[in-house]
């Protein structure tokens, strides 16, 4: 079975056009028995000068259609209180150098610690879903490639706990 995982953090500026060519309009193409769409507003918490737009960002979204694709569930990220407690246990489980290594904390100009975690609570996410597939732009990768180690290190000690993500490389990507 096809599951795929994706999200789209909601910033003052989207969705936009980039979003919608690099992430949205291959949502609604994508083959997948199931697919989960997350409005990530945690992920929107890592930029405090920023305001989430929650409300703009989902009707961008059912504006588009996704919701009407077969077995498609749309959310609002931070309704799922699950995304922040599987964080809390997988952070337990990656050492900072797994993420020292992640380029877009370095790239952002640090800041603070929900930033330089934010790719734990991405792999929180993920593999919440037994996602297979993860549709996202090269910016994206390493960071998909972080969520397999750790589910990989993880599933060492308590097997088959975690389905290993496939990374699924978009044309481009603002989104997630």
């Amino acid at each position: 079975m096809t599951v795929l995982f994706s999200a789209i953090t909601p910033t003052a500026s989207s969705p936009h056009l980039g979003n919608y060519l690099g992430a949205l309009s291959q949502w609604l193409t994508l083959p997948r028995e199931k697919a989960y769409f997350a409005i990530a507003d945690l992920h929107a918490l890592t930029r405090p000068a920023q305001k989430p737009e929650t409300f703009q960002t989902a009707c961008a979204l059912l504006a588009l259609g996704i919701h009407k694709q077969p077995n498609t569930v749309v959310f609002r990220q931070s309704k799922i209180r699950e995304h922040a407690m599987l964080q809390w246990v997988l952070a337990c489980w990656t050492s900072t150098g797994m993420v020292d290594r992640m380029t877009q904390f370095k790239a952002k100009g640090a800041g603070n610690v929900g930033l330089y975690t934010y790719p734990i609570l991405q792999a929180a996410d993920i593999l919440l879903y037994k996602t297979t597939h993860v549709p996202v732009g090269q910016d994206q990768a390493q960071h998909i490639e972080l969520a397999r180690d750790i589910a990989q290190r993880f599933n060492r000690q308590y097997p088959d706990t975690f389905t290993i993500p496939n990374l699924l490389l978009c044309k481009q990507s603002n989104s997630f």
